[in-house]
């Protein structure tokens, strides 16, 4: 009996079907575990969710960090997601030559509505597995943050965070790597009031 196996991409191989314009930006592509996967449309309050906290992450650290909206990050896994927020060490033009590799994240964070699941198990997975210390997930579902920290590996060789902690828009958090900095989440989740 034949086997049906998916081709599975390195890195290399998906930045070369990039650059030869066989994937291009719109197509919504981002590379997990080797695998193309075409991403869900986001919806409004998804979309002004992110840019609102885009805008107040930068506000908050100016030139301290670098905000990434929506930009690939480099894992190991043969994975280059594209989280919806990344927080990376350095300034814009030190991502000229790759992007982002786990040891330069601060904090990635995915919003979530219709990828909840997505993101609660196989993204939460990969950035476990590549060490990424912080890791948010924005639930407009139910107007929480889930925040997650201290990636491990268990006996059967699965990722997960040791911590979860969940906060409610009516508080503020400390953002990983800027204690002193707060992020308000009651603006982060405005628009989902009326959701």
């Amino acid at each position: 009996m034949n086997v049906v196996t998916p081709k599975r991409f390195t890195i290399d191989e998906y930045h070369r079907l990039i650059e030869l314009k066989f994937l291009k930006e719109s197509d919504h592509i981002e590379l997990i575990r080797g695998e193309l996967i075409q991403m869900v449309a986001k919806g409004t309050p998804h979309t002004v969710c992110g840019s609102i906290l885009c805008r107040q992450l930068d506000r908050l650290l100016g030139d301290r960090a670098v905000i990434r909206g929506q930009d690939p990050i480099t894992l190991l896994s043969q994975s280059e997601p594209e989280p919806d927020v990344a927080i990376a060490r350095g300034k814009d033009e030190d991502y000229l030559a790759h992007h982002p590799y786990p040891e330069d994240i601060f904090l990635v964070i995915e919003i979530s509505d219709s990828t909840l699941n997505y993101d609660q198990t196989t993204k939460l997975e990969i950035y476990a597995e590549a060490g990424i210390s912080d890791y948010w997930i924005v639930n407009l579902n139910i107007r929480q943050l889930e925040r997650y920290s201290q990636p491990y590996q268990n006996a059967q060789d699965e990722f997960n965070y040791l911590s979860k902690q969940i906060s409610l828009p009516h508080q503020s958090v400390a953002i990983p790597g800027f204690e002193d900095v707060l992020l308000d989440l009651n603006r982060v989740f405005s628009t989902v009031v009326n959701a």
